[in-house]
């Protein structure tokens, strides 16, 4: 079955791209599925894969990758190939920041200084994506809401605590979705519209991150993602997305990014409320003393 475009149109660039894949995400075939996660995911990659590559790599005929970049209205593989070339070019000079890994070496005595370069790798590449229209609009959502709720799990759990906590300190009804023994519906239960929604996930994603945000912006509530790429399942359920890189030195993956962009998100809602979140941390700062949270020269 060919991918028959609903308005066929040209796209004149790879965001283009991305966001007519991510359009007809529910109208896609198996086959067709495989092809656009595997672009949306890797343009890198695919750049310079010549058609019985990427059609090996995704388990499709070559026919089926010729047919699916002609339906996006592009001319061929070439034109598919020559969008994704685009891409590589607008952040090679956030990519070779990564060739200082070629002169760090393999060994395990390396692991600490490929450690330091990736992150600084993944919080510029993250940073660098990120549209100011969108962030604006993510800031004024977490600033005015009238509730945010927040949800991470398992390895993702750290930075939406972290995006909780920090919030809390600076607004009133701020949630931390941590669903335990059978209570994530319960926790959804207080989600209503206009609310705002923030989940967090990476690849391999959470079925009920994703599940909760899909059923949050049904329910009316404004949903931001902080995910790791395009293909993210997180990415069709949220008006405002933030593409995170998490490369690690080893099989574990980073989350060093996430956490620099929950603070930079913090500090503007900060901003954004001004002398509310300034009353709020006064009040923070009252609380703590009156209990003696921390040791005396600590409280001083």
């Amino acid at each position: 079955m060919a991918l028959v475009p609903r308005n066929p149109r040209l796209p004149r660039n790879f965001e283009e791209l991305l966001a007519l894949l991510q359009e007809r995400r529910a109208t896609l075939t198996r086959s067709q599925r495989l092809l656009a996660e595997r672009v949306m995911a890797d343009p890198e990659g695919v750049a310079f894969m010549t058609v019985s590559e990427l059609a090996s790599a995704v388990g499709v005929n070559e026919a089926t990758v010729v047919r699916f970049a002609t339906s996006l209205g592009l001319e061929g593989y070439p034109g598919l190939t020559r969008l994704c070339r685009e891409r590589l070019r607008e952040q090679a000079q956030l990519l070779r920041r990564y060739s200082t890994l070629e002169q760090l070496g393999g060994g395990e005595g390396d692991l600490l200084d490929q450690a330091v370069v990736l992150d600084r790798a993944n919080i510029t590449r993250s940073f660098a994506q990120i549209d100011r229209a969108t962030w604006e609009e993510a800031v004024k959502a977490l600033a005015e809401a009238p509730r945010v709720h927040v949800m991470g799990l398992r390895k993702c759990h750290a930075p939406a605590y972290l995006l909780g906590y920090l919030l809390r300190m600076l607004r009133e009804e701020v949630a931390t979705v941590t669903p335990g023994a059978g209570a994530l519906t319960d926790e959804l239960r207080r989600v209503r519209a206009g609310d705002c929604f923030v989940s967090i996930a990476i690849h391999r994603y959470s079925a009920d991150t994703v599940r909760a945000a899909s059923w949050a912006r049904a329910r009316g509530a404004l949903c931001v993602a902080l995910t790791d790429n395009p293909a993210s399942p997180l990415a069709a359920s949220a008006e405002h997305v933030f593409y995170v890189d998490a490369s690690g030195p080893s099989v574990l993956r980073s989350l060093t990014a996430f956490t620099a962009l929950v603070q930079a998100l913090a500090t503007d809602v900060a901003r954004h409320r001004g002398q509310d979140a300034r009353t709020a941390l006064l009040r923070e700062e009252e609380l703590l003393e009156e209990f003696s949270v921390y040791e005396p020269e600590h409280r001083r």
